[in-house]
């Protein structure tokens, strides 16, 4: 999910930027100081979890807990994704500063997709419905994440539409494994703190 520095054009490093620095900019304003721990929980998380990594050049593709991000995070799943990528960049190489823009709204705009779309069925269900839910929000998470890595390619050069589809195809067996982990996630928050899934700006 890392796409590598030098790949894409300045539109799109431009576009990624612009995008990820409202991101950050609504996450923060919305961001309660009493759950700032819930945000450095899940950005080490993600940033540990990342850290199995599969390289697809241009790009790689890893485990990263994206939806349960989302689902607890919301809109704050943007600095926290930013500060991981940051210290991966930083400490490990991987991605780059100069995609960080990029790459920050690759995993954030899923995980808050997954946070808009899932979170509030998530809570009025119960059960085998809302482990489903849990999984779906997991799969499509990735899955987003994998078609976000596409469209920047394509955007930077339609000869890169083969690389693209070999890095979006390599994405879904890891969908599925996100799915599962994010279903087992969803069932023990919503039984041991369901307070959780309220989202840190509630």
């Amino acid at each position: 999910m890392h796409i590598s520095e030098g790949m894409l054009s300045s539109q799109m490093l431009t576009a990624g930027w612009a995008i990820a620095g409202v991101g950050t900019a609504i996450g923060l304003k919305k961001l309660d100081a009493d759950k700032i721990v819930r945000v450095a929980f899940f950005s080490s998380a993600f940033f540990l979890a990342s850290l199995i990594n599969v390289p697809i050049p241009p790009s790689s593709t890893h485990l990263s807990l994206i939806a349960p991000m989302g689902l607890v995070l919301g809109w704050s799943a943007f600095p926290a994704v930013m500060v991981a990528l940051i210290l991966q960049a930083l400490l490990f190489q991987f991605g780059g500063l100069v995609v960080l823009g990029v790459n920050t709204v690759d995993v954030a705009v899923p995980a808050l997709a997954a946070y808009l779309l899932f979170a509030a069925p998530i809570r009025r269900s119960s059960g085998k419905a809302a482990f489903v839910l849990a999984f779906l929000a997991g799969f499509l998470a990735v899955m987003l994440c994998a078609l976000g890595v596409e469209i920047f390619l394509r955007g930077t050069d339609t000869n890169l539409s083969v690389i693209a589809n070999t890095v979006f195809l390599a994405h879904i067996p890891f969908a599925l494994v996100e799915g599962a982990i994010t279903a087992f996630m969803v069932a023990y928050m919503k039984r041991a703190a369901p307070d959780l899934l309220m989202g840190v700006e509630r």
